[in-house]
């Protein structure tokens, strides 16, 4: 029997097997799905995706049996052979595998030319061509031959011309379309966000996706090959966009990046919104993420009047006047995490000329079209397998972008990648954990080395005048126990000063040397301006507030600003903490303040240069912790003890506002209410200072003194921080409450 004949043969018994499960899809699915997979009245289509949920039959019945949360798709609690016939059946309709060939007749190089020729303005491929048509990277997986014959006969939707009330003529496609608004693709690729009082007609015509006529074989044969994800896209080009003068100093009303601006200090000009008509602050829109994890932990970002919103492995961009999404991009959460990562944490992206940068929680790097949210480059910085995940927002500083890992407590060795934004291949990685024999290995005397943590996963900043990029490190591993790292652990619970064009060390400075309570010094590092000194401000979980010559790394103040505070007395002229005694973990507890969620956190801080104020929360508790011997696994956390919450210090959160020259208080709100682990702060000329509270409400405080102006309550437990900008002349102030965008403005003029 020839292979061809075989491989039919084979086809035609699956597709036999296959049947055994169309009962049970007609019974469970087919009201939803329709009877041929192609949708129903309560669900979509699945036979013809352009971004597939689905891209192989081995998760399908993991899909049929959890259902996908946040969709209406309920969960299936079925014996495994019934649920296996009906995704067999599933597949069958999917795949349509008995009615096509196996393999499309033609010569797919000279139709890898005719795609060039005649299709590449529009799709993509690995990265490279245009953004009017679907990314056509893994078409040949994700589409039969039969499919891919039948879209090419007929080019799908109609082309709009739209005449603009000023004149203007806009031809392209729509990505949404309302009574009210109108997102239109236009044929070079550019995104207009239309408004109808915009708009003075609007044409259609025919696709801008001729149909192709006569022998399409060899281009069938070429599209039957893209079956591999994209990975590194050598070669390829950052397309027009954002420019990263534009990051460096943003135009004012665009928020580009994770803090803003990439100083970190959470202050923005616009001075719409202050303290005068404050009152009138209402909800504007709003946009819940389904499905996404309770307590988002992103910032939004907005550039050219699109924000970009996060959960885990998902991106979201909206249009930030409405909040009408544009497009969204999604893969499935990673099984098998461990930490931070395996919680379904996400702070944000990176823009950069037509690109988004999203870190997913098995710690890849992805770089997404900002029009379509196609899939440019993709790589792996670490392997999750061995507890590496990332959570943080990218950075971008020239022409890279700058990513951290996680896995902060699970015993990973920590470092820091820069990655070329046009095509993905890695610059440079500088590794916040020495191997042995790196002179920096004589800080770390023991076994505990090769798992010794000191992660990246906190945003750090960037000075273009020093040209310096700062990145706070985590603890060392394991967090309790420091019997097996005798010495300072280096670069761990440190601030490091690298070069960003090729990660090479300036300086560093260590907050919490040889630490034992997991006072991670991911904390923002923020880039002050004062009185000629450049500056960068930290408050460290540590329970001391700190100023460094950020040209130096040189020590200048370091001031305690919360009253519990046992393990060291003060900081001495060398920068190093006077330990106090009695304050090491036991293997019968040994109580110690700040507690192990820190006197300060990653929470975002604010600092206002024309006041000198920095603003920041503080907790004033302790911890009993407890150490024990443990041994590093896969897929397991590396804590080495454990703590619990002593309870006589109860704990108090509080709002302070602390001047950088002085080092002194200048007001505080006590009783603020929640966790340290809560919202952020943001700053403005507008003489206001915006933060979450612990019970649920938004509020905006007067800068110079703290008195709340204006609350908003929502309900919410806050984790991310607030955000400002400016979308068809209004200035708006979003925050993620729960799983939820809110943007608020002042009522229309």
């Amino acid at each position: 029997m020839g292979g061809r004949a075989a491989a039919l043969l084979l086809l035609a018994g699956v597709a036999m097997w296959a049947q055994s499960g169309k009962p049970g899809y007609l019974v469970r699915c087919s009201g939803c799905h329709g009877e041929d997979g192609s949708g129903g009245g309560h669900g979509p289509g699945f036979v013809n995706l352009a971004a597939p949920r689905v891209t192989a039959r081995t998760q399908l019945s993991d899909l049929i049996r959890h259902g996908i949360p946040g969709t209406g798709m309920p969960a299936f609690a079925l014996p495994a052979a019934e649920i296996e016939a009906i995704a067999d059946y599933t597949w069958a309709l999917k795949t349509d595998a008995p009615a096509a060939p196996l393999v499309p007749r033609g010569d797919s190089a000279q139709g890898e030319r005719e795609f060039a020729a005649r299709c590449a303005r529009c799709h993509m491929v690995r990265g490279r061509g245009g953004v009017l048509g679907p990314d056509l990277t893994t078409v040949g997986r994700d589409r039969t031959p039969a499919q891919l014959a039948a879209a090419l006969r007929g080019g799908p939707g109609a082309s709009l011309t739209v005449k603009l009330r000023d004149g203007r003529l806009l031809r392209g496609i729509a990505k949404n379309r309302s009574p009210f608004d109108l997102q239109l693709l236009d044929v070079d690729g550019k995104l207009h966000l239309l408004r109808t009082a915009q708009v003075a007609s609007i044409v259609e015509g025919p696709s801008i996706m001729e149909p192709v006529r006569g022998d399409a074989s060899d281009l069938l044969a070429y599209l039957a090959t893209l079956r591999k994800p994209v990975g590194i896209a050598a070669g390829a080009t950052l397309g027009t966009g954002l420019p990263f003068t534009e990051i460096a100093r943003p135009r004012l009303g665009e928020w580009p990046t994770y803090n803003g601006l990439l100083s970190g200090n959470r202050f923005s000009s616009l001075q719409q919104i202050r303290r005068e008509n404050i009152s009138q602050l209402t909800p504007q829109w709003i946009f819940p993420l389904p499905g996404a994890p309770a307590n988002l932990q992103a910032t939004p970002v907005v550039v050219d009047g699109v924000m970009y919103v996060t959960s885990v492995n998902e991106v979201y961009a909206l249009d930030a006047g409405t909040g009408r999404p544009i497009w969204h991009f999604q893969r499935p959460r990673t099984k098998g995490l461990a930490g931070d990562a395996a919680g379904g944490i996400n702070r944000g992206v990176a823009v950069l000329g037509d690109r988004v940068f999203l870190a997913t929680d098995h710690a890849h790097l992805l770089a997404l079209h900002r029009a379509t949210g196609q899939v440019l480059w993709e790589v792996e910085m670490a392997d999750y397998r061995q507890n590496y995940g990332a959570t943080g927002a990218p950075l971008v500083v020239n022409d890279l972008v700058i990513a951290g890992i996680s896995g902060g407590d699970e015993g990973v060795r920590g470092f820091l990648d820069a990655y070329h934004a046009a095509t993905g291949e890695r610059v440079w990685r500088f590794w916040t954990i020495p191997a042995r024999g790196d002179k920096e290995a004589v800080t770390w005397k023991g076994n505990a080395l090769e798992h010794g943590c000191g992660t990246t996963w906190l945003t750090g900043t960037y000075d273009p005048g020093t040209r310096l990029l700062y990145w706070p490190t985590g603890n060392p591993c394991p967090d309790y126990n420091g019997d097996e790292r005798v010495g300072d652990n280096l670069y761990t619970d440190s601030v490091v000063a690298l070069d960003p064009a090729t990660g090479k060390l300036r300086w560093h400075y260590q907050f919490t040397p040889h630490d034992l309570h997991d006072w991670d010094a991911t904390e923002p590092p923020v880039l002050a301006d004062l009185d000629g000194r450049k500056l960068l401000v930290q408050a460290n979980r540590n329970g001391f507030f700190y100023v460094l010559d950020r040209v130096s790394g040189k020590l200048l103040r370091a001031e305690p600003f919360v009253k519990k505070l046992t393990w060291a007395s003060r900081i001495g002229p060398d920068g190093r903490p006077v330990l106090l005694p009695g304050n090491e973990p036991a293997a019968a507890g040994q109580r110690t303040c700040p507690s192990v969620a820190g006197a300060a956190n990653w929470t975002s801080t604010a600092f206002d240069e024309r006041s000198g104020l920095y603003f920041f929360f503080a907790h004033e508790s302790c911890t009993i912790y407890s150490k024990r011997d443990e041994e590093w696994q896969a897929g397991q956390s590396f804590y080495g003890g454990t703590t619990r919450r002593s309870l006589p210090d109860g704990g108090s959160k509080i709002l302070k506002a602390m001047d950088v020259r002085t080092g002194k208080v200048a007001w505080e709100i006590p009783d603020i209410g929640g966790s340290i682990l809560g919202s952020g702060l943001m700053a403005t000329a507008g003489g206001l200072l915006f933060y979450g509270d612990g019970r649920g409400a938004f509020v905006a405080a007067d800068a110079a003194s703290g008195q709340a102006l204006w609350h908003f309550n929502t309900g919410y437990a806050w984790r991310a921080g607030p955000m400002t900008y400016t979308a068809d002349g209004r200035q708006f102030v979003a925050i993620a409450a729960g799983n939820t965008i809110l943007a608020f403005g002042l009522p229309p003029r």
